[in-house]
Order: structure tokens, then C-alpha cells, then sequence
């Protein structure tokens, strides 16, 4: 097995793992705010924003998963040796992970929110909060995963 097929592989799990961390959270996150929305029409704009948190979890890891394989040779530059395929893949599973579980959490804490502010419109700055409480896990991942891979090109490895 050669680097380029693990940095590969490390930009597949960046991308994907916290895309399904997204889209389940988001996914959850849609279904409760289309049933507020069915009832109240003009909470469409709070509830948007309650339920596109959840989402920013795929784009780290599509940005993650980009610059992978735009350092890889895949898009340009030169191929990793073994070990610094290693470090991509190792590079990858922060927001791979983090980007999976803060996704889904992220997404139960906005059908709360949701809940919440359907109750009352007052209660939409106390759910952004807790909502975005969540979010600084994903963001950590997703400064851990990237400070790796601009970094591994420098490797002398």
C-alpha cells in the first residue's frame, strides 16, 4: 500500500463521516421544524437557522477532505510517501469523528430547540446558545484535522 491510496483514504473519511453526522443532524433537525412550521408559517426564518447548524459539520470535513487531496497529488502536487499517507489518514479521523458524533448531538439539541422556540419566540437566543455549545467540539475537531494536513507536506518523513 503506498501513501497516496491512504491519503486518499484519509480524505474519504474526513468527507464522509461528518456528512453523515450532518445530514443526520440536519435531518433530524428539518423534520421538527417542518412540524412548526405546519402550524406556523412565520417561524420559517428561526427555524432555518436552528435547523442549518448541524450542517457545518460536512463542510469541515469536505474542507478537510479537499485540501487532502489537493496536498496528495490527486489535484496537483506531489505523491506522499507511506508514511506521510499515514499522517493524512490519521489527520482526517479528528473531523472524520468529531464531525460524526458533534453532527448527530448538534442535531438532537436542535430538535430541542425547535421545540423550544416553537413554544415561545423568546426562547430562540437561549437554543442558538446550546445549539452552538455543541458546535465548539466540531470546530475543534475540524482546527486539529486541518492544522495536520497543511502541516504533513513539510514532513520530512
Amino acid at each position: 500500500m503506498n501513501g497516496i491510496v491512504l491519503a486518499v483514504l484519509g480524505a474519504v473519511i474526513a468527507t464522509v463521516l461528518s456528512g453523515i453526522g450532518s445530514a443526520k443532524g440536519v435531518g433530524g433537525a428539518g423534520q421538527a421544524a417542518m412540524g412548526v412550521l405546519s402550524e406556523d408559517s412565520s417561524k420559517f426564518g428561526k427555524m432555518l437557522v436552528i435547523t442549518l447548524l448541524p450542517g457545518t459539520q460536512g463542510l469541515y470535513g469536505f474542507i478537510v477532505g479537499f485540501l487532502i487531496l489537493a496536498s496528495c497529488g490527486v489535484l496537483g502536487g506531489d505523491a506522499p510517501t507511506l508514511y506521510q499517507g499515514l499522517a493524512y489518514l490519521g489527520a482526517s479521523l479528528a473531523i472524520g469523528l468529531g464531525g460524526l458524533i458533534s453532527g448527530i448531538e448538534q442535531g438532537k439539541t436542535a430538535v430541542s430547540g425547535v421545540a423550544m422556540t416553537a413554544k415561545d419566540d423568546k426562547n430562540f437566543s437561549k437554543a442558538m446558545v446550546s445549539i452552538t455549545l455543541v458546535e465548539i467540539y466540531a470546530l475543534l475537531s475540524f482546527i486539529v484535522s486541518l492544522l495536520a494536513v497543511i502541516s504533513i507536506p513539510n514532513l520530512n518523513i
